[in-house]
Order: C-alpha cells, then structure tokens, then sequence
C-alpha cells in the first residue's frame, strides 16, 4: 500500500510499525456546526480506514474533540471560538460543546464515516498538555511573555519540515507584529494566560490560564498513540502552522519524530471559490437533506474527486452524483436477482475487476478509479449472483451503502424538537435505560415518527 506522505512530498509505501496501524486525526471544534468541507477530509479519513482494514491491519484510531483554546486565527490571534459562541447562544461552554459535539456525531454516522476508537476531548487532558508545556520550558524552547507562553521556533532546527517553510522568509513576510513581545513572529502559544472573567481556565505555575490549540493534538497523540505513531491526517489548511507547530513541539519535547506519514486532504471550493461563512456557501449535511439530498449522495459526490485534489462543490454536480448512485443501486438489484455466474468469462472478469480494485484503492486511496471498476462491474452483461457480491465486497470500501439506499423520507429533515427526542431516546439507550427509551419509541410514533434501529444507527420515517 502506498500514500503520500507530505513529509517527503512522494508517495511511499506504508506498513504499520507494529501490529496496528495507529492514526491521529484532527476532530472538530465543537463552536459550531461542521460544514461540507470538513465533512470531506473526514471521508478521506473513512477511506483510508477501510482500506486499511482490507489490507488486514488492526486499527488504533485516535480523534479529538477541541473544546477549548482555538482561536479564531490558527496563529494564536482574535477572540476564542468557543467565547464567541457562549455571548451569541447565552449557555455555558460546556453544553455549547456536548451540543455539536453531539451534532457532529451524528452527521459522520449518517455518512457511514466510521467512529475512531479514541474520541477524547481537550478538556479531559489538561494536564497531559501541561506536562509537556512544562517540559518544553524546562528545555528551553518556551518562553513567558505578559500573555502567555510561548514556543521558540527558532532553538528547533527543523521547524519548516512539513511546509518548507524558511524563517528567515516568515519573518520578512510578516505582517505588522500583533504581539511585539514575541521573538519571532511565528512562535506559538502553547499556555495562555486567562483575563480575568475568561469562560475556561485552569490553574498552573503561571496563574490561570488555558492550552494553546497544537498543544492539544500533541499531548493526545502522545498519550494514545506513544512518542511515534504511524499515521497524521488532517486537510491542507493545516500542513503551514497547526502541524508544523506539532512536529516542533511534540519533537523537541521527546526527541523523535511524531508521526512517520503526514497525509492530507484538499480543500473544497463551493462554485468554483472559496468556502466562507461571509459567502454563505458553507453548507451542512442538513442544508443537503433540506434540498433533497440523502448522505450517501455526498459521499458519492465525495468519492469522484481524489483526496488530494481540490473538489468543486456545486448544486449540479449533487444533482449527478443522486442521479449516478440511484442507478448504481438499480443495477447492484439487477445482479442481486441474477442467476448464479454460468460460465468460466464472468469468473474471470469478476478476479480480474476484484484485483484492480484493490491495487486502486491501495495506492494512495484512488477511490475514484475504484468507483470506475464498481460500474464496470455494474455494467457487465451478465447478470450474476457473483457480481452482487463483489459490488457489495467493493462496497465494505467505498461506504456507499448501496445495498442499503436510503428511503423516501430520509433526506427530509426532521424538525428539531423530535430530532431532540430521537438524541435523548439514543443517550436512554446508551445508559441501558430501556423503559425510558420504550417510552421515548411511543411517544414518537404517536407524533408520526417510526423509528428503525440498524448497525448503521436509528433511522427513521413518517408514519
């Protein structure tokens, strides 16, 4: 199996470094609600899983849950993200964080995207993160300054690694210094000192205050995974500060290499441009369901652009990709009904597509070109109950689900005191509380709403 690792900028062979593959991936930061964008780099993440799995490793799968210390800008500059949200909703930080993280779960679940195995959040490892801000202080390469600590990115000699960045050409392309008090522009905050009146803060040997934001996937890494762990991902946004400013610290602070693949996917573009919440193009899996679309249709969508490049979101390209899985799930039915394989040809075509199939997907996940051998298979002119089960055996990797279509009524969305009651209905269950969860069951389908419980979750439809 092959991927590009942007470490090395070249695609080079992957096996685990010991019995499972172990991989960090950058979660959410539960202020809001994910949109598309984020939505891709978390398919990408789904694909790379799966096929892993084929290839018959073991899984140790690490994702956080950022509840604290990002800032609006990745370079430690304008208001927290999670404040911002508790002054525009007026609840407290942790209930703005339990609801999208909630949300969050949800909307990967309907998109088939596998949990990880880990799932920890930034406020349940603060003292992970300070024991390695100590440590980094202690070594010399933080610094206190009047608002926080910070790093030194020029006492680590391969800090530009990941980006090829050049500090001398950081520092001449700054802007105007908003923190004149840092040696170099580019040097991070790893501990911020809390104003007084700040939502979240914890005590440490320099007053009150809370993680910067990479310290927060360096300390969680490092506890789940050890020093050194296989695999990174994350989109490209993050390849010139959140994991640059890792591998500095994370190395500086053990002496090794964090991760030994860097593997990230491409933006999204909406029409063309860019994704902003100032264009209103940053659309959410219930914007899709509103206008019709189940999620399977966007991962479909998703599967027809490789992961490193740029995808161009549009209302027509939605269109084809509902329009290409309806008929991809018509002819998965045609075979499905077929007879058994009858001669030695069909038998021979079905090795040979299987064997492309994998060798495509194996080789820096080209999902796209293992999409193209599933319709070959679709399309062939026999009909056989041999060909069913090799889509449905492709299908373990693309997650498309099309044995298992979504229904009329499913890409409607619900409205919000039900969804409501289906969440609570879900936590009853999680807690073994069947009664109330029975109770919660009658109560919905007295409003109209049956509810189906599948491996893939609760799924539902108007009576």
């Amino acid at each position: 199996m092959n991927l590009y690792n942007t470490l090395t900028r070249s695609k080079d062979e992957f096996k685990p470094a010991g019995h499972e593959a172990t991989i960090y991936s950058c979660g959410p930061t539960v202020y809001s609600y994910a949109h598309i964008g984020n939505m891709r780099t978390y398919l990408f993440t789904d694909w790379l899983r799966r096929v892993l799995k084929t290839r018959g490793y073991g899984l140790k799968h690490v994702m956080n849950i950022t509840d604290v210390g990002h800032l609006v800008s990745d370079a430690d500059e304008g208001e927290d993200k999670m404040a911002k949200t508790v002054r525009e909703e007026n609840l407290s930080p942790y209930e703005i964080a339990a609801h999208y993280t909630e949300a969050f779960l949800i909307d990967i679940d309907a998109l088939n995207v596998e949990r990880p195995e880990l799932i920890p959040k930034a406020t349940g490892h603060i003292l992970e993160m300070l024991e390695m801000v100590e440590g980094l202080y202690e070594k010399g390469y933080g610094y206190e300054i009047s608002d926080g600590i910070y790093f030194d990115i020029s006492r680590f000699s391969g800090y530009g690694k990941l980006s090829r960045a050049d500090l001398d050409e950081l520092k001449a392309g700054a802007r105007v210094e908003l923190n004149a008090e840092k040696r170099h522009p580019a040097d991070f905050a790893l501990w911020k000192k809390a104003p007084r009146g700040h939502i979240m803060q914890w005590p440490s040997r320099w007053g009150q205050g809370y993680p910067g934001w990479h310290i927060e996937c360096s300390a969680m890494a490092r506890k789940y995974l050890g020093d050194t762990f296989d695999i990174h991902t994350g989109g490209v946004d993050h390849i010139p500060i959140h994991h640059e400013n890792e591998i500095a610290q994370s190395e500086a602070y053990t002496g090794k290499q964090p991760a030994r693949f860097w593997v990230h996917a491409e933006f999204m573009l909406v029409d063309g441009g860019k994704m902003s919440k100032s264009l209103k193009n940053t659309y959410t899996i219930a914007d899709l369901k509103e206008r019709g679309y189940a999620p399977e249709h966007f991962r479909y969508f998703c599967a027809n652009a490789h992961y490193r490049s740029k995808c161009n979101f549009t209302w027509k390209g939605m269109d084809d990709a509902k329009t290409s899985y309806n008929r991809l799930v018509s002819a998965l039915e045609a075979h499905k009904n077929g007879p058994p394989a009858r001669g030695a040809e069909t038998a021979a075509f079905a090795q040979d597509a299987r064997k492309r199939f994998d060798e495509a997907v194996s080789d820096d996940l080209n999902i796209p070109k293992g999409l193209g051998i599933v319709w070959e298979i679709a399309r062939y002119h026999e009909k056989s109950e041999a060909l069913y089960e090799l889509m449905l055996e492709c299908d373990a990797v693309l997650g498309l689900n099309i044995a298992d279509p979504p229904r009329a009524g499913e890409c409607e969305e619900l409205e919000p005191e039900l969804a409501a009651l289906i969440e609570r209905r879900q936590e009853a269950r999680a807690a073994k509380d069947w009664a109330e969860a029975d109770r919660i069951r009658d109560e919905l389908k007295g409003a109209g709403i049956l509810l189906e419980d599948t491996p893939r979750g609760v799924k539902w439809k108007r009576l």
